[in-house]
């Protein structure tokens, strides 16, 4: 095996992963009690140990109630075994709210209702699971929203915003959480229900009214000063003045005095116009100083945003990500919202006179959408410092009064500076609400000191502005040790008397609010280091991860747990995560996954090895989309790490048959070929294909592909020598390619370059026509095409199976032949191989050639942009469109949406995943995955789709996904454009 000696571990966690008698005892308690869904698994459990914080805590088990029921019998067992119960809904918490020790309940998998929606009363009764961004879609119907929006709105959840009174950004117009709340339904740790509307609450809790009573003058004089004021508990609400209304006080108490039912929510209309200003200053103390005039205006948002997010966005993505700004190294986005549409563009110009920028844009309706989209990704653009060192939450939610917030910046930047720290500050300018991560070093010895050194003194300074240690996110683990330094000994006296009349025994969600854990405690990334505990072979790792020092260790922690993967992408366009999107699985989401491989690394739960069976479950549905490479804010690479895990864990091993067979695809095509006929008889006699896919680890219910009888090699060859292309230049033996141009077939006048045509395996042996039609339209444009032989291939069947060693030598091969071909545009028309020049190729090799290469590699759609084309007009024409996951991940679909939308024709461009992804969904075991990622969008859309509607799909493993579950074939781009200039035959619906 010729492993590597893994240096000892240098770290011991806070909190172990708990015994396993415990963890079985747990187990058959819940059996018992007749809980329909829960894991006591180590996998499952390994995926809920962290939430979006840096806290790790593993649960004894996790529980997905179906209803009050259930809950209530999941309490009755954390009673009986004297265990914690900790709520969580999305997982999304910065703070830690959403992680214990004992029993995790997640209300999103069942409890996710809409219950009852009330147009007429302008309000909705929810579940506490429902999403964010379902409750809106639903009460879109009736023109009307739920007011709060934080930026995780794609995969929030309703009862993790009661529990930590989330704000968002349009709070100045639509109010906290705790403002939109009109009644909650709510379970008590002895399990009694009731009812708070704020109406008749004080009879029902005659004791903690008494308490209220006795404590006016400390609840007066440091509580509810500000909006943002969420640090402990908000007892201002329980004041006589206040009607006593513990529906509101209970708002924000962080599943501390009881579980959440139902909710009913105020719903607001949404106004007729909107426009955003944004106001460029010179830097973010300036822009601070300017929110006081601002608020004199009736903005709905006023957020703050560093000229370094930017920098971030275009350094990973390109200027092309980034929308113009205005001039300046900090930015207000201001949000102007009404009904009357010139009134509104007066205000807006007025609030610019009004400002103190140096620049200013003015952008009506959705003009802005790019903005606001930088800005929900906040989180995850500042999670590393410029040089890639890794940023933390902690300090990522503190706030002032407004008025002095320019202050409050200028010293805590200076802090920042005095403790040799970096942050990057963005945030909910408008309510002095600030957010950044700091980069604390967690991994050095000291580095737990030096982030409570930091943090106590960063409460000292927030605490002399009069302001609050959270303004958002609830003081959970980050920030509840901090309570003292911002509130007096008498109401964190109160604090402790409060939670103990709600539960008395200390179960529901211990160690946040009252008698808190340190803030240090259970931190994720502190136990475990760049390099420690995790061997590797003697050969290194396979993937360079040159941007995470080497180190896979550090890669898989560029999961912070923002859970963008949980969102349903697909709506919006996007792909991540096609396995979470089926199954519903936190353990098969892209966040579910880097936590096991966390727990791999730190050789706790899980076991300090690539073998461990935990990581092999939660990879086992990781299609490999690299959807997570690009849409994750963090940038975490689920694939690479996969092909990773595969790599160290089989290396030296015999592997599954179908590495084999699909891993080896396209040297045993190149073996095929001459023989096709007689290679496709296993299709052909239904007996023999059965047993060739047993042999070869397929699905039974997939086709084998069918090889050409002509392969693209073949046909090319052909047609050079007869004459319809004529061989201008001969075989060029540095390239081992031939080079061929028109003969009077291209239109006159406008030959003006060449191309290299890179010939895939998929295309050249399965869909040689694809091949031929890109050949036909790129004569058509005047352009010259090279090809060299398909034996140079990509490697991408060698990484997707993990054999790392073969996909360098591979893809090296094919590296040097295209870096001999001169300096000429690199064609091709397989979105998956293209993104493997453009991408792989780097992080595989990092060689200059390689650079070179994925510079020259361009889609068919770039190139024909590039030379400004004349696309044919398609207008009578309607298609579905399903980007392969790899183009939109690493291309992006921007430029086929630009080369469609010239061409006239009606296009859908669908998100989400087809499916198959390569080898996913033909390995035998993830049939009814594939089946399942399929029907989020592409099937049911292609159902419902025009008879004479186009199917456009130019990746090879979609079209075979839906040949083998639809009746629609699915056509290359190319194809339509050849057939549409008359050159390639009849069109295929």
């Amino acid at each position: 095996m010729n492993w590597s000696p893994a240096p000892p571990s240098v770290r011991q966690p806070d909190f172990p992963a708990p015994d396993p008698a415990r963890v079985i005892a747990t187990g058959r308690a819940l059996s018992a009690r007749g809980l329909r869904d829960f894991s006591v698994d180590s996998t499952d459990r390994a995926a809920f140990s962290s939430d979006g914080s840096l806290f790790r805590l593993v649960p004894l088990a996790v529980v997905f109630p179906h209803d009050a029921a259930e809950v209530s019998a999941a309490l009755a067992v954390a009673r009986e075994l004297d265990v914690p119960l900790t709520s969580r809904g999305g997982g999304t918490s910065l703070a830690g709210n959403a992680v214990g020790s004992g029993i995790v309940l997640d209300f999103s998998r069942h409890m996710n209702a809409v219950l009852k929606l009330l147009p007429e009363e302008r309000a909705v009764w929810v579940e506490p699971g429902v999403v964010h961004a379902v409750l809106q879609a639903q009460a879109r119907r009736h023109g009307l929203r739920f007011g709060p929006d934080p930026s995780t709105v794609s995969r929030c959840t309703i009862g993790g915003m009661i529990g930590n009174n989330a704000c968002g950004p349009r709070a100045m117009g639509y109010g906290r959480t705790v403002d939109n709340v009109l009644a909650l339904t709510v379970m008590l740790a002895d399990g009694t229900i009731v009812e708070l509307d704020g109406k008749a609450d004080a009879g029902k809790f005659p004791r903690l009214q008494t308490l209220i009573g006795e404590s006016l003058q400390t609840i007066r004089t440091e509580l509810g000063h500000f909006s943002r004021q969420v640090s402990g508990y908000a007892l201002e609400h329980l004041l006589p003045e206040n009607g006593f209304d513990l529906r509101r006080a209970f708002v924000g108490s962080e599943g501390t005095w009881g579980i959440v039912l139902a909710a009913k929510l105020r719903l607001v209309t949404d106004p007729a116009f909107v426009t955003t200003v944004v106001l460029g200053y010179p830097d973010m103390p300036a822009a601070a100083d300017d929110v006081p005039v601002l608020r004199r205006f009736s903005a709905t948002a006023c957020e703050g945003m560093d000229r370094r997010m930017l920098d971030r966005l275009i350094a990973t993505k390109g200027p092309a990500a980034v929308p113009q700004m205005p001039a300046g190294g900090g930015w207000l986005v201001v949000e102007l919202a009404g009904d009357d549409e010139a009134a509104l563009a007066e205000q807006a110009r007025e609030l610019v006179g009004a400002s103190a920028a140096d620049d200013a844009m003015i952008l009506p309706g959705a003009a802005a959408a790019p903005i606001w989209k930088i800005r929900a990704d906040g989180a995850g653009l500042v999670s590393r410092t410029p040089d890639g060192r890794d940023a933390h939450a902690g300090w990522e939610d503190s706030a002032v009064p407004p008025e002095r917030l320019g202050d409050y910046l200028r010293d805590l930047m200076g802090l920042l500076d005095e403790h040799g720290l970096w942050a990057l500050p963005y945030g909910h300018f408008g309510d002095g609400c600030l957010h950044m991560r700091v980069d604390f070093p967690l991994e050095a010895d000291d580095g737990r000191q030096k982030m409570r050194d930091f943090m106590f003194a960063a409460a000292d300074l927030v605490a002399r502005h009069g302001g609050s240690v959270s303004g958002e996110h609830g003081d959970g683990r980050a920030r509840s040790e901090l309570l003292p330094r911002i509130y007096s000994p008498a109401a964190i006296a109160l604090f402790a008397r409060v939670k103990q009349l709600f539960d008395p025994r200390g179960l529901l969600n211990p160690g946040v609010m009252v008698d808190p854990d340190p803030l240090d405690g259970g931190i994720r990334l502190a136990i475990s280091r760049p390099g420690d505990l995790l061997p590797v072979r003697a050969s290194g790792l396979g993937y360079l991860f040159d941007k995470d020092r080497g180190d896979f260790g550090t890669a898989v922690h560029r999961c912070t747990g923002v859970g963008k993967c949980r969102a349903d992408s697909a709506a919006t366009g996007g792909v991540m995560c096609p396995s979470f999107q089926a199954t519903r699985d936190e353990k098969h989401s892209t966040r579910g996954r880097a936590r096991v491989l966390q727990e791999m690394v730190s050789g706790d739960l899980v076991a300090t090895d690539w073998n461990a069976p935990e990581v092999h479950e939660a990879l086992d549905l990781c299609l490999s989309c690299k959807a997570c490479d690009s849409e994750c804010p963090t940038g975490t690479d689920m694939a690479a790490y996969k092909a990773e895990v595969l790599h160290q864990s089989y290396r030296g091993r015999i592997r599954p048959m179908n590495h084999y067979v699909l891993g080896w695809l396209p040297w045993l095509s190149r073996l095929a070929a001459p023989v096709a006929p007689l290679a496709n008889v296993a299709e052909r006699v239904p007996a023999l294909g059965r047993v060739a896919k047993k042999l070869a680890g397929i699905d039974a219910r997939r086709r084998i592909p069918t090889f050409t009888r002509t392969t693209f090699e073949r046909w090319f060859a052909k047609r050079a020598k007869s004459g319809v292309l004529q061989a201008t230049g001969g075989t060029h033996a540095e390239a081992g390619g031939t080079h061929a141009e028109a003969t009077g077939t291209a239109r006159p006048g406008r030959r003006t370059r060449e191309v290299v045509l890179f010939a895939d395996t998929w295309s050249n042996f399965y869909a040689p026509r694809v091949l031929a039609a890109a050949v036909e339209v790129l004569l058509d444009a005047g352009i010259d095409v090279r090809v060299i032989p398909s034996t140079e291939c990509c490697g991408l069947t060698w990484i997707s199976t993990g054999q790392l060693d073969q996909a360098k030598r591979v893809m090296a091969a094919a590296v040097d032949a295209l870096d001999r071909t001169g300096e000429v545009p690199i064609i091709g028309v397989e979105p998956s191989c293209v993104a493997t020049l453009r991408d792989e190729t780097g992080k595989l090799l990092g060689t200059a050639a390689a650079a070179r290469v994925a510079a020259r590699t361009k889609t068919l759609s770039e190139f024909l942009l590039e030379i400004a084309w004349s696309a044919p007009d398609l207008s009578d024409l309607t298609a579905v469109v399903q980007p392969h996951c790899h183009h939109s991940a690493v291309m992006g679909f921007d430029a086929d949406r630009e080369l469609l939308s010239r061409t006239g024709i009606t296009a859908q461009v669908l998100g989400g995943c087809c499916g198959l992804a390569g080898n996913f969904g033909v390995v035998a075991g993830h049939y009814e995955t594939s089946v399942a990622v399929g029907e989020v969008a592409l099937l049911p859309t292609v159902r419902e789709a025009p008879e004479d509607a186009i199917v456009l799909a130019d990746g090879y493993s979609c079209r075979t996904q839906l040949a083998d579950l639809s009746d629609r074939p699915g056509v290359h781009l190319a194809e339509l454009l050849a057939w549409r200039l008359g050159r390639l035959g009849q069109r295929t619906r």
